[in-house]
């Protein structure tokens, strides 16, 4: 993909606001001051590509990037080389950083295995989780209901990533625990992206609550089945709403 070496005005407008955003951001984060330059300048610049305040196919310079977080532009550019190399950003020579697209075809290669991972980690958490971790997840899901009634719908999808952690951490496997989080960043950012284009997820709700008595009645083969569905589903919509979103730009 070429990109256009001259901002427009209005791309400089707009860069303006964003990086007025993600000061905004830096000051709602929590646990910062124990890292390191280089690894909270990486904390940030994720997050903030992940929640969409650094959104798809912007352009952004290191130099104006340090302004916002208050740094110096050294472990900024540390940060901004290793977040290139987890995929999320692309170096233009001459011109700055330019935030991932999502594409749909890096998506449906992920979310097919995304769904098979999530449900493994579900079907081996069932034998590892106790009533009050089952209690948890449930507070969640009611929490997400009031959510929908609100029509908080991002913060929805929050509390659905909470949900889907959770289950994941559950399932106390460090090796599916890694390969998961691989993509979590990817998978959220493109849920969130689409939020507004999907469904409200009143369907999701009802099978969050499916997987919940499936670990009650501790049936780890039924509750991978039920995750496995509930991935597949809404990869479906999420496609078809990245697809709506493309061919309105």
């Amino acid at each position: 993909m070429e990109k256009n070496n001259n901002n427009s005005p209005l791309e400089e407008t707009t860069n303006e606001k964003i990086l007025n955003d993600l000061k905004t951001f830096v000051t709602q984060m929590n646990n910062l001051e124990s890292l390191r330059l280089p690894q909270r300048a990486y904390t940030i610049i994720r997050h903030a590509i992940r929640n969409l305040v650094l959104p798809p196919g912007r352009t952004i310079l290191e130099r104006e990037v340090a302004e916002a977080l208050g740094m110096s532009r050294t472990p900024v550019r540390e940060a901004l080389v290793k977040l290139e190399m987890d995929d999320a950003l692309e170096l233009i020579p001459r011109r700055g950083f330019f935030v991932a697209e999502i594409e749909i075809g890096d998506l449906n290669d992920i979310y097919r295995m995304n769904a098979a991972l999530d449900g493994l980690a579900i079907e081996i958490a069932t034998s590892n989780i106790d009533d009050k971790e089952i209690d948890n997840l449930e507070e969640i899901v009611n929490q997400q209901e009031i959510m929908i009634e609100k029509g908080k719908i991002k913060e929805w999808a929050k509390s659905d990533d909470e949900f889907h952690y959770r289950i994941i951490e559950l399932s106390q496997n460090d090796s599916l625990n890694k390969v998961l989080d691989i993509y979590s960043d990817k998978l959220f950012r493109a849920r969130l992206f689409t939020i507004d284009y999907r469904p409200i997820p009143k369907r999701s709700i009802l099978e969050h609550k499916a997987m919940i008595s499936c670990l009650r009645a501790q049936d780890g083969k039924a509750a991978r089945t039920v995750m496995e569905s509930h991935r597949q589903r809404a990869h479906k919509e999420i496609i078809k709403a990245l697809e709506t979103i493309n061919q309105n730009k």
